[in-house]
């Protein structure tokens, strides 16, 4: 089994926010298509997959890999229909060399008559994710925890003040007389916030 990547040591990890351009590399009369895309969950691969596979309806395969998570990491390798781990392992390998997670990267290969061979087409596919990647923007973000604020409305200047001295990023917040706000913070700050809070028996912190 492939290394899994381990991002728990930081909080910071690598993903890319837009889909790349597309890529092309030609292999004796074979095309080789690569796109890398930002992923969040197994529909966004599905939907990214459907919308390829009639883009290039003629194509005769669409592999794939990707890469979902930061602490708890869900991964696919998939061939479709070339030999076993000539085409979806070397596409995860590209993803696990460039550290990225949150994306799938899809190799189209439109066959050209001449034959590659297991060797030939495990160093296609790695080369066509390879382009992929290096053709997308790469950017770092942080490891955010969510958490709700419950708190009565008498205590709102409080909680506001805490809010704005720690930076904190506000999701979403219902102000009644039951006060609840959603607020997200990067995980190495997380006990600082909890330790904050601990003394402030009127206010409820709950991570989500």
């Amino acid at each position: 089994l492939p290394i899994k990547m381990d991002f728990s040591e930081n909080d910071l990890y690598k993903t890319i926010d837009f889909p790349s351009e597309e890529v092309l590399l030609k292999e004796k009369n074979s095309k080789f298509f690569g796109y890398a895309f930002p992923v969040t969950s197994e529909e966004d691969v599905k939907e990214n997959l459907e919308r390829l596979r009639k883009e290039h309806f003629s194509a005769r395969h669409w592999c794939y890999a990707y890469q979902i998570g930061t602490e708890k990491i869900q991964y696919r390798a998939n061939d479709d229909g070339e030999p076993n781990n000539s085409a979806g392992m070397p596409i995860y390998g590209q993803i696990q060399s460039f550290e990225v997670t949150n994306i799938l990267v899809v190799v189209v290969r439109y066959f050209g008559g001449v034959k590659l061979g297991v060797g030939g087409l495990i160093s296609a596919y790695k080369t066509a994710a390879q382009m992929a990647l290096e053709n997308a923007t790469i950017i770092e973000k942080t490891i955010d925890k969510h958490f709700i604020i419950s708190f009565g409305y008498a205590h709102m200047n409080k909680v506001m003040r805490i809010i704005k001295e720690k930076n904190l990023q506000i999701v979403s917040q219902k102000m009644e007389m039951d006060c609840e706000i959603e607020i997200s913070i990067r995980k190495k700050s997380v006990q600082n916030l909890l330790d904050t809070f601990e003394s402030l028996y009127e206010i409820k912190l709950t991570e989500i």
